[in-house]
């Protein structure tokens, strides 16, 4: 069955707790956040092929780690998987030009869908960040979001780069 009727009335459960909680629930909120980059990130594995698309995958698997964990799961991100991210950042930041500004987002569609996913991991990286105020959480997870968005960022810029597209810095007015 799809559905329950059981949250009609914005109460949730998760491991972690034995009682249910608000939807509005820093550990529910970081959860949906973190549902909603995994969607991203597989919307972008869409537009990529041969290796790319493993290692988005991956990224995924991380990701369904972190919110067992969040939840309240025994399953724990390793440092290997940031040491993993930072590897792969490495590896694009030396096939594309120094940044030195901002840049506009939208330079093709695979470019563009990367630049989305970014933004939303910093949005789930700042409600963990929330949580963690109130709940610590592993410095794992913050150390991986941090890392999982400039990789991101990287993908999005090589995106464009590949496919022979300047990237055009904002105009501030």
């Amino acid at each position: 069955m799809l559905y329950t009727g059981n949250g009609d009335k914005g109460k949730t459960s998760h491991l972690g707790s034995a009682k249910r909680v608000s939807k509005t629930d820093l550990v529910i909120e970081a959860l949906g956040s973190l549902d909603e980059l995994g969607s991203w990130i597989g919307l972008c594995k869409t537009k990529v092929r041969g290796s790319g698309k493993e290692m988005l995958e991956e990224l995924q698997h991380d990701i369904f780690t972190i919110q067992a964990e969040v939840a309240g799961s025994s399953k724990r991100i390793g440092p290997d998987r940031t040491l993993f991210l930072e590897e792969k950042t490495d590896e694009l930041e030396k096939k594309l030009p120094p940044l030195r500004t901002f840049l506009l987002a939208g330079a093709n569609v695979p470019s563009a869908l990367f630049d989305c996913a970014r933004t939303v991991a910093r949005r789930a990286e700042r409600s963990l960040v929330a949580l963690h105020e109130e709940t610590p959480i592993s410095d794992q997870i913050l150390s991986y979001m941090n890392r999982l968005s400039s990789l991101l960022y990287a993908l999005a810029r090589h995106q464009a780069k590949k496919s022979g597209i300047k990237e055009r810095p904002p105009k501030y007015r």
